[in-house]
């Protein structure tokens, strides 16, 4: 036999739609429908047209086409769209085909959020959508099979429609009645994968089949796993990866990372416990019970076990239905770098215990879902400590400053991280207000380090009284210091290693950033403005009357070059005129090879805000941004506008 095949849930006897052969691929539709509430009603049209065309052209099967099959094959087809539309959110490629042989009819709906499970008709918010509602219940009434396929990137539900009384497909088990909620999902479920059934010794070709396909499967779950970002999430995925493949339900806990151990290893005396973060069973009307059940009860392993392999557990009979019967529950450690990160559970009914080749099979798996619990709590806690240290190189409120509006969109491009990017408003003293727009040689930790000096620096020498060009000269002097300091003892702790880098990136780091920097004076009837760019695109100032012009002229980045000295240019900002400073992720933002600011770009953009205010004027900006490519931003984002307000506007 095969390997196993990618399919993760089924309920019928068939393994998967099969390809179709020969003639029968004339019979064939592809179509792809973009996410949105029309979907089914054009999905609907498509499977109408080419069943109607496949019946006109007389196809191979389309005379054991009825009018029952076709009203069936729209009303599951328009559940199937609805339901990817509503629950993952993505388009949706949709293929409907006939098979030759049997008059069958596959329709096949796929979506591109493989983590989202599909719901089940269970009752939800309405969605303005009247076929809603019905879910996959009514799929699995109307038609002769249908499954879930998940892949790498995709999720495929499928489902095969045929006259009454159709006999399954050809090369497939027997299958002996109608789905039954009752019948074992398990025997069901490995069957229809064509793994073997449960037992604890398993048939010599059974064990060799199940040896091969389990090669398919692990590099499936790993592919799965592999770069998810949320721990509740690897859960889920591990739960959908168990079941109905090699149990009849899963569980799996989580312990929390500020969970520590008691006296001698007893976990009675740490509280608060795991966290039961998944339950998922084959029949989703058992899952509330099950979790329950498992939540009165969770595993407690000794820490005097071994850390590999699986340990028994108690069987939740009740929660499980009254016909439900004996079973089989195993418990497995979740262990990545020697540090417990939960158990995962799984429970199979009507037998015993569970052959070695299955539970080896989840140990391995288990081990997977470990690295992957690892390796998102590793992200959550960078993530959480980049924002943190965000918070703390901006600032926490941006001065109101008399006889200015102002408005700031800050957009990073990575979340994860602290942005090169960087911006401040404050007031000098002696009735001054200052502001800066700046961006940072790099991003990550480098940069979060240079933002961390200049920002104080910059505060300090304006409070102190010094003038836009000397706090200018300073912070240059004050970056290359620094650096200087940085090399020395980076070449410190070279001689120290004994002439070999100490680690990766521990040679002297250049730290230089572009800056703009200004101070602003209120006065009767407006607000001077002085200003220097130092490396930093140029602000540009927006008349009342709809000119525009820079308001600066360039200047060398700070931190390069020693004994360099910088100017500033001052003008008045009357009523109604607009300053707009932005960092290079605007004037530089791609589009092919063109640049958002190639041909005076953001100044033809400004000059068409005349007569907005200052927060239309900065959302205006940014959306042009981001609409001037058809990829997201790949840069950090800030822009500052200060407008000086009307008289009126003033006054009140």
């Amino acid at each position: 036999m095969g390997a196993i095949p990618t399919q993760r849930e089924t309920v019928s006897g068939v393994s998967a739609a099969p390809e179709q052969h020969g003639a029968d691929r004339l019979a064939h539709v592809r179509a792809t429908l973009h996410g949105s509430p029309l979907a089914p009603s054009n999905a609907r049209a498509i499977v109408r047209a080419a069943l109607a065309d496949w019946a006109h052209c007389l196809l191979p099967g389309a005379d054991l086409l009825t009018d029952r099959t076709a009203e069936d094959a729209v009303i599951v087809v328009s559940e199937l769209v609805t339901n990817a539309v509503v629950h993952a959110g993505t388009d949706v490629d949709l293929v409907c085909r006939l098979d030759a042989a049997t008059g069958l009819v596959f329709v096949e709906v796929e979506d591109h959020h493989p983590s989202r499970a599909p719901r089940d008709g269970r009752p939800e918010p309405s969605y303005g959508t009247p076929e809603y509602g019905r879910g996959l219940r009514l799929v699995a009434a109307l038609s002769e099979s249908w499954g879930i396929t998940y892949r790498t990137g995709a999720k495929t539900v499928w489902a095969a429609l045929g006259p009454a009384g159709q006999p399954p497909l050809p090369d497939v088990e027997a299958y002996t009645g109608p789905y039954d909620e009752d019948e074992n999902d398990l025997e069901r479920g490995l069957r229809v994968a064509g793994l073997p059934a449960a037992g604890p010794e398993p048939a010599e070709h059974e064990r060799d089949w199940l040896g091969r396909g389990a090669l398919s499967f692990l590099a499936e779950a790993s592919d799965l796993l592999a770069g998810q970002l949320d721990e509740d999430l690897v859960a889920a995925l591990s739960c959908q990866l168990v079941v109905p493949r090699l149990a009849d339900w899963c569980a799996v806990w989580l312990e929390d990372e500020a969970m520590g151990r008691g006296h001698g290893g007893d976990r009675s005396t740490v509280a608060p416990g795991p966290r039961l973060a998944r339950v998922w069973h084959g029949s989703e009307n058992r899952i509330e019970d099950l979790r329950t059940a498992l939540e009165k009860e969770p595993p407690r392993l000794s820490d005097a076990l071994p850390r590999s392999g699986p340990v028994p557990v108690p069987w939740p009979g009740r929660a499980l239905g009254p016909d439900a019967g004996e079973g089989a529950a195993l418990a497995y450690r979740l262990v990545a770098g020697g540090r417990p990160l939960g158990t995962l559970v799984i429970g199979r009914a009507g037998t015993a215990g569970l052959p070695d080749e299955i539970s080896g099979l989840v140990e391995d798996l288990g081990r997977r879902v470990a690295l992957a619990i690892g390796a998102a709590r590793q992200y959550a806690r960078q993530a959480t400590i980049s924002a943190v240290l965000q918070r703390g190189l901006l600032p926490g409120a941006v001065a109101q400053i008399p006889g200015l509006s102002s408005s700031l969109v800050y957009e990073p491009c990575d979340k994860g991280g602290p942005s090169g990017d960087f911006y401040d408003i404050f007031p000098a003293g002696d009735g001054r207000w200052c502001f800066t727009v700046g961006d940072v040689q790099g991003k990550g930790p480098e940069a979060a380090v240079v933002i961390g000096l200049a920002r104080p620096w910059l505060r300090l020498l304006a409070r102190e009284g010094y003038g836009v060009p000397d706090v200018l000269d300073r912070l240059n002097q004050l970056l290359l210091d620094d650096a200087t300091e940085a090399a020395d003892a980076a070449a410190r702790a070279l001689v120290a290693a004994g002439g070999q880098p100490v680690g990766p990136g521990d040679g002297p780091q250049t730290r230089f950033l572009s800056l703009l920097y200004g101070e602003l004076t209120p006065f009767d009837g407006g607000v001077r403005c002085t200003v220097a760019s130092a490396g930093h695109p140029l602000p540009l100032l927006l008349g009342a009357d709809g000119s525009v012009r820079t308001a600066a002229h360039p200047q060398t980045l700070l931190g390069v070059f020693e004994d360099t000295t910088y100017t500033s240019e001052s003008f008045e900002l009357r009523s109604g005129d607009t300053l707009l400073c932005v960092t290079d992720g605007v004037t530089e933002r791609r589009s092919g090879s063109r640049q958002f600011d190639d041909e005076e770009g953001l100044a033809a953009a400004l000059a068409g805000c005349v007569g907005l205010d200052a927060d239309l004027i900065a959302e205006r900006i940014r959306r042009l941004v981001h609409a001037f490519g058809p990829q997201p931003p790949e840069d950090d984002l800030a822009l500052l506008v200060l407008q000086a307000e009307t008289a009126g506007a003033a006054a009140g």
